[in-house]
């Protein structure tokens, strides 16, 4: 992999340094290997390449390193004949149980699990050994009922213990979990579970969230009915006692308690760990499916643990002194990359319900109450704070926090000001970005480097990543296609229902032949080693052939106190000729008018250039949003094209796709 050589760093400032005192897991990890191959790694950069031209070496170092509890050792790290296209296996041979892995840690009364809701003063604790209690019980009701290795147990669930227990309980078993969360409609969920023909499935009656109580059992009625398969339906009381509860239209239908009694026999159960080839599937993860019926990918026990331990203990330097909140549903891969930190005997805080209610500090005042050292956001709700004008240095102690993660969209540049101004000075703001199509990340927060402003810290470990131009050519400095060159263990096994791999093979490698193109678009600081995203590739733009993301028109336009959201796509002619058409969303308080339209030409002219600067600058009174909080240019792109966008149950707000409908600004190019 060749690269140019990292300059000095020139004008750059950095936001947050490493302290050189504390001997990180980073650190101890690379004296480690450097010790054992015989190697001088002097920083994390000759780290960095020597993981990825050496990626068999790498995991097989970092197993070692991890602790992995297995109970047969591996033949084969990986065949190395094999590239990223082919799915190689890996580690052959070997024996582990994800669950068992998660809930190795021995002192048992150390809190695993905060649990914690909108509008319940009270936080529940659950301790290691209650965790491993509970999933001993869920584990015994599913064998009575049949449950058994590559069945599917899926969760209609809120954050919650009860998600994480049944999780952990099929992984035991080697069933597959999926899941998503009770803000899906009913046909987003049956995109999604009826294509997976699912056994049991757990959901609640009700939930709450901005400060009201919402049904759910119409919903579930509706999902379990077009789910044949179904032979189990456990209904959990959530917000009324049981008593208060009707489920008897609901076919197969019992409720927690008695579901789990069938499992109790003369002696409590005891947790049996199934043992599992690595590559024995444990989640099915769903695309967004905004544009067609969701990719069913199926991410392996193995893979998922060894990548999210690397993360976490590398990366994320965590251990058991560790406290995390990730604001997450079900329904995101966030949650369950945050649940495979109990592996590092971390305790997870299982947040349920809106950031924002009953005030917008709710998360700050978690962080506090309990000592939380790690908090993971979306980049939006960062913006919101901004806007609200909240200082939560003014208003809260926050002693204990030292990283601030955030994902789902770029972090802008000035978000970061906002943290080192507003939050905390000496926290690591940590932008990560991957995908549920790796279930994981490709570049992110490392305690081993600086932060700089706008950009992610670096590459992660193992990640073979480039970005390239149009010819298939590594470019740096320059904005290009995100790829990835070496096999990873995180990659899917295979998609569902895909039997020849037809599927698998058109949404990564149709692009660059044996090469993975992860649909965004990035550009990599040869100066720091930082990564800027630019957007989903499928919303680049490309006026006057000139190819730029979205995300650099984001971050000037969002810039102005005028402006409350935008979203930025392109426009195609019958010729073929392209234009960028940009709308906004007013902050309240403000008009849309032509000497805003001029300053935010004028902005975007100076910032990048003139061949940026939109053709047309319409106001929106919505922006369409992924039910896990991303902008979605691509289905607005499709409408103002004239095409139709079918699967509405993947958006939190479909009404606002009818926005774009017709418009007479658009007609007549």
């Amino acid at each position: 992999m060749s690269e140019p050589p990292r300059e000095e760093i020139l004008g750059s400032r950095a936001m947050w340094e490493p302290d050189s005192k504390r001997r990180a897991q980073m650190d101890r990890f690379r004296a480690a290997v450097g010790a054992a191959c015989g190697l001088a790694l002097e920083n994390y950069d000759d780290l960095y390449q020597w993981s990825v031209e050496s990626y068999s070496d790498f995991w097989a170092e970092f197993w070692k390193f991890s602790g992995i509890v297995f109970s047969r050792m591996y033949d084969e790290v990986v065949d190395l004949s094999k590239g990223i296209a082919d799915v190689p296996e890996w580690f052959k041979g070997s024996r582990l149980n994800y669950a068992e892995n998660l809930l190795r840690h021995k002192d048992n009364d150390k809190v695993a699990l905060y649990v914690a809701r909108e509008g319940k003063e009270e936080i529940t604790k659950v301790t290691f050994e209650e965790l491993r209690q509970q999933v001993a019980l869920f584990a015994a009701a599913m064998r009575k009922m049949g449950v058994k290795k590559g069945d599917r147990v899926v969760g209609y669930l809120p954050n919650s213990a009860h998600a994480v227990e049944a999780m952990l309980a099929a992984a035991s078993i080697g069933a597959i979990w999926s899941s998503t969360s009770p803000d899906f409609g009913v046909n987003g969920v049956l995109d999604r579970f009826s294509q997976i023909q699912p056994k049991l499935i757990f959901s609640v009656e009700a939930v709450q969230y901005n400060g009201k109580g919402h049904g759910h059992l119409d919903k579930l009625l509706r999902v379990v009915k077009g789910l044949p398969d179904l032979r189990k339906v456990v209904v959990i009381p959530y917000l009324a006692p049981r008593e208060k509860i009707d489920i008897s239209k609901i076919p197969n239908s019992v409720f927690l308690d008695d579901f789990l009694a069938t499992g109790i026999g003369e002696q409590p159960p005891q947790l049996e760990f199934e043992q599992l080839p690595f590559s024995h599937p444990l989640f099915i993860m769903f695309s967004s499916g905004t544009t067609g019926a969701p990719k069913c990918m199926v991410h392996s026990a193995g893979g998922t643990l060894i990548q999210h331990l690397k993360e976490h203990m590398l990366h994320g330097d965590m251990g058991s002194a560790d406290i995390l909140l990730y604001y997450t549903t079900v329904g995101w891969m966030m949650w369950n990359w945050m649940v495979s930190a109990l592996a590092t005997g971390a305790a997870l805080v299982l947040y349920d319900g809106s950031p924002l209610v009953p005030t917008p500090n709710v998360l700050w005042d978690l962080v506090d109450r309990i000592g939380i050292t790690i908090l993971g956001t979306g980049a939006k709700w960062l913006s919101v704070l901004e806007e609200k004008n909240l200082k939560p240095a003014e208003t809260h102690s926050l002693q204990t926090l030292h990283t601030i993660l955030s994902t789902g969209s770029p972090l802008k540049a000035q978000s970061y000001e906002y943290v080192y101004t507003c939050v905390k000075s000496s926290v690591l703001l940590g932008s990560i970005s991957g995908g549920t199509d790796i279930i994981s990340c490709f570049m992110g927060q490392n305690v081993s480097i600086p932060v700089y402003k706008g950009e992610i810290q670096a590459r992660n470990l193992g990640m073979a990543v480039e970005a390239w131009n149009e010819e298939g050519q590594a470019v740096w400095g320059e904005s290009g296609e995100l790829v990835c060159t070496r096999p990873l263990p995180c990659q899917p096994t295979h998609f569902w229902n895909d039997e020849n791999g037809s599927k698998y093979r058109k949404a990564y490698f149709s692009r660059f032949p044996g090469v993975w193109a992860h649909g965004d678009y990035c550009r990599i600081n040869p100066q720091t080693g930082g990564v800027v995203m630019l957007g989903r590739s499928d919303g680049t733009l490309n006026p006057n052939g000139v190819r730029f993301g979205s995300s650099e028109i984001y971050n000037i336009v969002e810039a102005f106190e005028e402006v409350r959201d935008s979203l930025c796509v392109p426009q195609h002619s019958r010729d073929g000729e392209e234009r960028v058409v940009l709308f906004l969303k007013m902050a309240a308080g403000h008009a849309f008018g032509p000497e805003l339209v001029r300053g935010i030409r004028d902005a975007i002219r100076r910032g990048l250039s003139a061949r940026h600067v939109p053709s047309l600058i319409l106001e929106t009174q919505g922006i369409p949003y992924t039910l896990n909080g991303k902008k979605v240019e691509v289905a607005v792109k499709q409408i103002i094209a004239g095409k139709a966008v079918e699967h509405r149950g993947a958006f939190s707000n479909p009404e606002a796709l009818d926005l774009y409908r017709n418009l007479p600004e658009l007609q007549g190019f």
